[in-house]
């Protein structure tokens, strides 16, 4: 009976350990992922060159649904995303309206009943401060904003679903303002710093400051975005936390602005973000920066349907909130000491990507898990086989 036990004992920790390295292969296998099929496409409806900025239209195609991504240098850089409900709707552009800035309706997404969610993020304002003190509290000495909708922008550089646009203010000496439009067909994971987890409902942004001299000996600064939508706005910021920094080290955090429908938990659209921000173009550890968010609040639709040709042409009565990014701890060094700074943004609908366990994190559960595992059967056996030993040399014999 006893030996009958300490078996099934020994294999029932077998079957436990089964089923934790089970459990972590499956895990490492995240199977094939939703796709769609992107096509690019430049000033749609155009048969030349629009003066005053471009206007990049990516169509990214479900099986049964559109996301339409629409990036415009047209006054202050503007991504707008619309999801439609139908695998065939189109944009129609209106060129002498849009160009004229005065007129809503000049861009449009047919057909309109097909629509099912529309936001829109602006990169509205470059703000600079002295950070005299080494506090990293912006609250003084702030120099005149730079608004983006005043500087001089190039043409889309454009290679695939990827666009670059860099621009800059007449007041600069040198430098510029880059931004850079990724989007993505499937789930995937940027090469660079800050790694971040995409699908294919989301696109990525990332921004720099490239050799802009600063205006002060101890010049920080800060990004306004805006967050455009229809009934449902950007209205609160969630942080989620992880045990994992594997791809973005020393990060255990991300920022979410998001957009619900009367505040439920059902999100409809984001803006993502790690609390990370990068002094060298090819950072490491040592070259990141934190940056906080401010409280989102409401923001004037007519003052940024000036300030966005994009925003002006589609949205006739636009809600909008604005919130600020700002780059730098006490401590931390100033933008003069590398005269680069560079932070990166996710932009998509529905619910944003999450960070599982990575493989690394997975394996060391594994060992931590499966280690004790395998001491308790081999202690197990060694018990079992100790006990057998000293009943087979101390039992009496029977004598006849």
């Amino acid at each position: 009976m006893a030996a009958a036990a300490k078996t099934r004992s020994g294999g029932v920790c077998v079957i436990l350990l089964v089923c934790v390295f089970s459990s972590c292969q499956s895990l490492f296998h995240r199977g094939e992922t939703y796709k769609r099929e992107i096509s690019v496409q430049l000033n749609p409806n155009s048969n030349s060159t629009p003066p005053g900025g471009d206007l990049l239209h990516v169509r990214a195609v479900g099986e049964n649904d559109t996301l339409h991504y629409l990036f415009c240098s047209q006054g202050a850089p503007t991504l707008l995303l619309v999801h439609t409900n139908s695998s065939s709707s189109i944009v129609k552009v209106n060129w002498p309206q849009f160009l004229a800035r005065n007129h809503s309706g000049s861009l449009t997404v047919e057909p309109q009943s097909s629509i099912l969610y529309t936001t829109a993020v602006v990169f509205s304002r470059l703000l600079e401060y002295d950070d005299v003190n080494n506090t990293a509290k912006a609250t003084s000495d702030f120099l005149p904003p730079y608004k983006l909708q005043d500087f001089i922008w190039s043409r889309l550089n454009l290679s695939g679903p990827v666009a670059l646009l860099c621009g800059h203010h007449a007041t600069f000496i040198n430098g510029s303002l880059c931004v850079k439009l990724s989007v993505f067909n499937t789930e995937g994971r940027a090469l660079t710093w800050p790694r971040l987890l995409h699908s294919a409902n989301s696109s990525q942004i990332e921004v720099w400051l490239d050799g802009i001299a600063p205006r002060a000996n101890n010049s920080r600064f800060l990004l306004e975005l805006q967050a455009v939508g229809g009934a449902y706005p950007f209205s609160r910021v969630d942080v989620w936390q992880s045990i994992d920094d594997e791809y973005t080290p020393s990060i255990f955090k991300v920022s979410q602005w998001v957009s619900s429908a009367n505040g439920s938990s059902d999100i409809l659209g984001f803006v993502q973000w790690k609390p990370v921000a990068y002094l060298q173009p090819h950072p490491v550890l040592e070259d990141a920066t934190p940056c906080r968010y401010s409280d989102p609040v409401l923001q004037s639709g007519e003052a940024i349907g000036s300030s966005s040709g994009l925003i002006r042409g589609f949205y006739s009565q636009p809600g909008a909130m604005g919130l600020n990014v700002s780059f730098g701890l006490a401590g931390d060094p100033f933008y003069n000491n590398t005269m680069f700074l560079s932070w990166t943004v996710l932009v998509g609908i529905g619910t944003p990507p999450v960070d599982s366990f990575s493989p690394l994190v997975i394996t060391i559960m594994a060992v931590g898990l499966g280690t004790p595992m395998v001491l308790l059967l081999l202690g197990g056996v060694f018990v079992y086989l100790h006990k057998k030993r000293q009943s087979s040399t101390s039992t009496y014999q029977p004598i006849n």
